[in-house]
């Protein structure tokens, strides 16, 4: 490791465009786009500001840490899923269930109601071709110049990432799950 001086002036120019609602893009093999985005959310909901997060992957009966925090902190979460692909019964449904799903996040960024709206694992309903991605992208175009709105999952479509305003990429480095370490709970639930 080599060591720096901290930098002793502003190293950058503050912007002096207008305070509106950006799009935002969680995306990338590695760990931490759900994450990143409930963090944001709990940055949100800590201002004061209405909040609300749809899971495109999870059974509305999920019970998961985040579950429970979020309903101890009055924080509305909601799973528009039946889970992955690999554990669903009947595909159909799946992609029933999200093009639903679909439809109640669309409302919910239109009304204008939510400061953040945040569509936890929505790229797997579109690559998967449950939610039609030109409906999205209008959606995200048309919404209340404030409303804020994050996208998560992995393998995002370029028109997503050209339409948003901040992408990261998370990057796997290293897994534990890869070394036959389990999923922790608490870490990874």
């Amino acid at each position: 490791m080599e060591i720096e001086t901290p930098p002793s002036s502003k190293p950058y120019e503050k912007p002096e465009g207008e305070r509106r609602g950006v799009v935002i893009v969680n995306t990338g093999d590695g760990k931490g786009k759900s994450t990143a985005a409930f963090g944001l959310a709990l940055r949100a909901h800590g201002r004061g500001k209405p909040v609300k997060i749809w899971q495109f992957m999870k059974v509305p009966s999920a019970r998961f840490g985040e579950h429970r925090m979020f309903e101890q902190l009055g924080m509305p979460i909601e799973g528009l899923g039946d889970g992955f692909s690999w554990k669903s019964q009947d595909l159909e449904q799946s992609g029933q269930l999200a093009r639903d799903g679909w439809l109640k996040a669309q409302a919910s960024i239109l009304s204008g109601d939510y400061f953040l709206v945040v569509l936890d694992e929505i790229t797997y309903p579109l690559i998967y071709g449950w939610v039609q991605l030109d409906d999205v992208l209008v959606t995200l175009r048309e919404r209340p110049k404030h409303v804020h709105v994050v996208l998560t999952g992995r393998r995002c479509p370029p028109e997503l990432i050209e339409l948003a305003d901040t992408v990261t990429e998370m990057q796997m480095v290293k897994h534990a799950f890869k070394a036959g370490i389990p999923a922790q709970r608490g870490i990874e639930d």
